[in-house]
């Protein structure tokens, strides 16, 4: 099956038509029926949702409207803040899902509660086939076994999308570029950084620039943006790809920045939604859409 075809029975029914809400808007969402989802609030420097077991894949998940797909993999080592493939989850995931929802016309499945269903999956679920967008925190500690290369490899090169975030330095770095590379040989699929002008940073908002934005707890406590040192070992944000012979974006990574604690915490400290979670959420918004229409 051509990776243009994979996903195209999905599409209709998830409706990307966007619209063209203002961020400054955010919040205010459109009439729907049934209970409003809510944000959640983590609470501390973790999440008050850190331990929270997954929420894993079924098919009783799927009817053509979107769900939030985080994938599940193994740590070798710990990372300073950091929890692995459960960094940030799930409250990232519900509300980048709930702002989604209010800022585009993707049709976010919702819980009974009006909650989004969202779920975590393993790279060897055949029911990965079911996420035409992957996301993945942390991936400096990711450790692929063999099944999970060859998975990983076959979904993205049959229409398959993966974003990763949060991951900080040198050794996080080095790490997940030598495990991507067994995905995607670096001979063939090189990592690209991807330029202002390119259309994943314009889907719906005009991002001109992929902030550097380090968690909310650190952030507090030095008023620093970067979480190992601006002359150390993470001086700015790093935004790069890996595309297709045919240059469609298969993977993007967002190095030495904390996107998703700008979706996490917006309802924790209105100086650091106001100053980051607009940003945040336009990136997001502009990547998911991206995914959805190559």
């Amino acid at each position: 099956m051509s990776s243009r075809r994979l996903f195209t029975a999905l599409l209709p029914a998830i409706t990307i038509a966007v619209a063209t809400v203002a961020l400054a808007q955010i919040g205010q969402g459109r009439p729907e029926q049934g209970p409003r989802p809510r944000i959640w609030v983590g609470g501390d420097g973790y999440g008050r949702f850190s331990r929270e077991a997954p929420k894993w894949i079924t098919r009783e998940n799927y009817d053509g409207r979107y769900n939030f797909c985080r994938g599940y993999y193994s740590s070798n080592r710990p990372e300073a803040g950091g929890q692995g493939w459960r960094t940030d989850y799930p409250g990232a995931d519900n509300n980048f899902s709930v702002r989604l929802s209010e800022l585009s016309f993707v049709k976010v499945r919702m819980k009974p509660d009006g909650q989004p269903d969202n779920v975590v999956v393993r790279l060897t679920d055949p029911l990965l086939y079911h996420c035409p967008f992957l996301y993945m925190e942390d991936v400096g500690t990711a450790l692929f076994s063999d099944e999970e290369v060859a998975s990983l490899r076959t979904y993205l090169l049959k229409g398959g999308f993966l974003e990763v975030d949060d991951f900080w330095g040198t050794q996080a770095w080095d790490q997940w570029v030598r495990e991507i590379g067994r995905v995607l040989p670096p001979a063939q699929y090189p990592i690209f950084d991807i330029p202002p002008a390119h259309a994943v940073l314009h889907s719906l908002y005009d991002v001109r620039e992929v902030e550097q934005v380090s968690n909310i707890r650190f952030w507090m406590q030095t008023g620093s943006v970067s979480e190992r040192g601006y002359i150390n070992d993470s001086p700015h944000a790093n935004f790069r790809g890996i595309q297709d012979a045919d240059g469609r974006l298969m993977v993007v990574m967002a190095h030495n920045t904390d996107i998703p604690d700008t979706w996490e915490r917006e309802g924790e400290s209105q100086e650091y939604f106001d100053r980051f979670s607009p940003n945040g959420y336009a990136l997001g918004v502009n990547i998911m859409i991206y995914a959805m229409t190559h």
